[in-house]
């Protein structure tokens, strides 16, 4: 390998090495819509899903969202939470918030 093509792949690898690692693998992404009220509308940036009201979604093998996620209410209130939301955290909807929490945690 010349010096060129060395020192190119040496950069390639320290900027793969530089990846959040956080968002560096694929994982499931969980939405839990707590609230018994009614269903919300959620946008990933590249997945448009209804979640029901007292449900939820899980995205298997999803990995991150490509930026923020927004909720949208039947009200037509929105929430904006910023992204990139990974698979080491879920959303979570009640009466009108929606907020990140750990994905370990078990519960709402």
């Amino acid at each position: 390998m010349n010096r060129r093509a060395h020192g190119a792949a040496g950069l390639l690898i320290a900027a793969a090495a530089s990846l959040p690692a956080a968002c560096a693998s694929q994982g499931d992404l969980e939405i839990d819509n707590v609230s018994g009220e009614s269903g919300v509308h959620v946008d990933t940036g590249d997945e448009q899903l209804d979640v029901p009201a007292a449900g939820g979604v899980t995205l298997l093998d999803y990995g991150c969202t490509p930026g923020d996620v927004t909720v949208r209410f039947a009200s037509g209130d929105e929430v904006v939470l910023r992204g990139p939301v990974c698979p080491d955290q879920r959303i979570v909807i009640r009466h009108g918030t929606a907020t990140l929490h750990p994905a370990s945690s078990g519960g709402p």
